[in-house]
């Protein structure tokens, strides 16, 4: 499968990277227990009790309305396979996967705040008092935003894993939408729902930016914000590593609950035919109405992002020099994050296989157990933690600001990385089956199996994986809501600090150039794809 020569260097890319992350991240933690070793200060008061049952309670909220709402969207895709415009409903669900959560919150706003369109509505309908954008409310509104879609391509994919033969059966037997529902599709949803309800909620948990931009006060604060709050505000290291100490335990055992419900969905047998629906004539107004309100919920608020953002003063915005450092700091940050992500996803990938390989050693095969729980560490410690760490330990020698982009540089990184990981995997793995050996045989190794064989077959992955990594790199706020300072800034914490200043017409220009970077970088690789496979649990 690899040369003698690929084999070591394989081995020692993979000691470095695995070094290099349990360093990185290993360093924070020490950072953290040292600081909370010399603490007096109790864990669990009044206020860390509020903090971590509001951060529950909106997860938990968030999961069911995205859950609930996302299985009448997939039935009513599933059902609905010909009409036009279903591959552009498709599409728009991929949108706010790489729409930073800054500038989806001001579309929120846009839409759903007290001068926004809804509320304009309501008055006309009569009624006075207007919805608030800001609170639990605006948190769940932005929270279903992102998660419903992605539940719902979830749930589709699981849905047309469904044998045709059975939608034949069904239409022979003359089953109505309530047994189809009962006995076809439900055994289907109900496997794989406890893995996407898992992955939303501990995304909605470990939420960051639309809690800090819509929570609206102390009222609506999870850990994560908590931790931003006590270091940025109060300047309370004691309670940001003690905060710090209770986002790892909660995600941890989030992790943990979501590894029992790991599980390969069950495949039916099947002949392979195209699957045809013949429960969908008798509900196309019904699922046409269903997929036009999800239309309008998750196109509104690009809708408006994008309205609002035209109507900046985009003359003044170009000559601003702010904006110019901060959109080449945004765009270095994310292509050397881009690029460190892909260095450490590779020995990830790819070590594993040697311990495939009869004649792997001791060292090798521990390694290979490593590097996978490696790429997916910075989901049990969160950005927010590892900043927090690195962010104690060098206010020590001066001034922050001048170490934070190297920090939030190797932050993104590792934040991107499980998602690099999981598009490099099954693409390298497919690759190295097919032609492996043949290469081997052939004597093709080194750069020229990189040339001519991998390159060639691996680089729409490889382009798809950085593209992703720079998009999630450019659009966060984490990292550089603990480091932010006076002179460095990035286009979120600038667009973050215009909106807090109300300057909000300069608000809406930045974040129609955020967004559309953004998008640019990730809808090529993803607008014509097939739906995603519903995840694991694990995901």
């Amino acid at each position: 499968m690899f040369a003698r020569a690929e084999r070591r260097t394989l081995r020692v890319a993979g000691g470095l990277a695995l070094g290099f992350v349990l360093v990185f991240a290993g360093a924070a933690t020490a950072v953290l227990l040292a600081h909370a070793g010399g603490s007096g200060a109790p864990l669990f008061d009044a206020y860390t009790w509020r903090v971590a049952q509001f951060t529950l309670m909106q997860a938990t909220l968030s999961t069911l309305l995205s859950v609930v709402l996302a299985i009448p969207v997939a039935r009513a895709l599933a059902r609905q396979r010909t009409f036009p415009g279903r591959v552009w409903i498709l599409r728009l669900s991929v949108v706010p996967l790489g729409l930073p959560a800054l500038v989806a919150a001001l579309g929120i706003i846009e839409i759903w705040g007290r001068q926004g369109v809804v509320n304009d509505l309501l008055r006309l309908g009569g009624l006075e008092s207007p919805v608030s954008v800001y609170g639990l409310a605006g948190i769940l509104i932005a929270h279903v935003f992102f998660n419903m879609p992605l539940a719902a391509r979830f749930l589709l994919a699981a849905l047309d894993r469904i044998p045709p033969e059975y939608w034949l059966t069904s239409a022979n037997l003359g089953m109505g939408s309530g047994a189809t529902f009962r006995l076809i599709e439900w055994p289907v949803i109900r496997r794989v729902l406890p893995g996407i309800a898992g992955l939303i909620f501990m995304l909605c948990a470990a939420s960051f930016t639309v809690v800090l931009t819509l929570g609206g006060g102390p009222a609506a604060t999870t850990i994560e914000v908590a931790i931003y709050q006590a270091l940025r505000f109060d300047f309370d290291p004691q309670r940001a590593v003690l905060l710090s100490g209770l986002q790892i335990a909660v995600t941890g055992v989030l992790i943990w609950l979501l590894s029992l419900f790991a599980r390969p969905p069950e495949e039916g047998m099947t002949a392979g035919r195209d699957i045809r629906r013949f429960d969908g004539r008798r509900r196309r107004l019904s699922d046409g109405l269903i997929l036009l309100v999800f239309t309008l919920f998750t196109a509104a608020p690009l809708a408006a992002t994008l309205v609002s953002g035209l109507s900046a003063d985009f003359g003044r915005l170009t000559l601003d020099p702010l904006l110019h450092r901060a959109l080449a700091t945004s765009l270095a940050i994310s292509f050397a994050s881009g690029c460190l992500s892909l260095a450490i996803a590779l020995p990830i990938v790819l070590v594993p296989r040697l311990a495939e390989m009869g004649n792997a050693g001791l060292a090798t095969r521990l390694m290979a157990r490593a590097l996978p729980a490696t790429g997916s560490l910075i989901l049990l410690v969160p950005p927010v933690v590892v900043a927090t760490g690195w962010f104690l330990m060098l206010r020590t020698f001066g001034e922050t600001g001048r170490f934070a982009p190297v920090i939030i540089t190797v932050v993104n990184a590792l934040m991107a990385l499980p998602f690099v990981v999981r598009v490099l995997e099954p693409a390298y793995s497919t690759h190295l089956t097919r032609t492996a050996r043949l290469a081997l045989s052939l004597g093709v190794t080194g750069m020229h199996r990189l040339r001519w064989i991998d390159w060639p077959a691996l680089k729409k992955p490889f382009l798809t994986a950085f593209a992703f990594a720079m998009a999630l790199s450019l659009g966060d706020l984490s990292a550089v809501a603990i480091f932010g300072a006076e002179g460095f800034a990035t286009l979120p914490w600038l667009l973050f600090s215009r909106m807090a200043s109300y300057r909000t017409a300069d608000a809406a220009g930045i974040a129609l150039i955020l967004g559309v970077i953004c998008l640019l970088l990730t809808l090529p690789s993803t607008a014509a794809e097939r739906p995603t496979e519903s995840p694991s649990a694990d995901a």
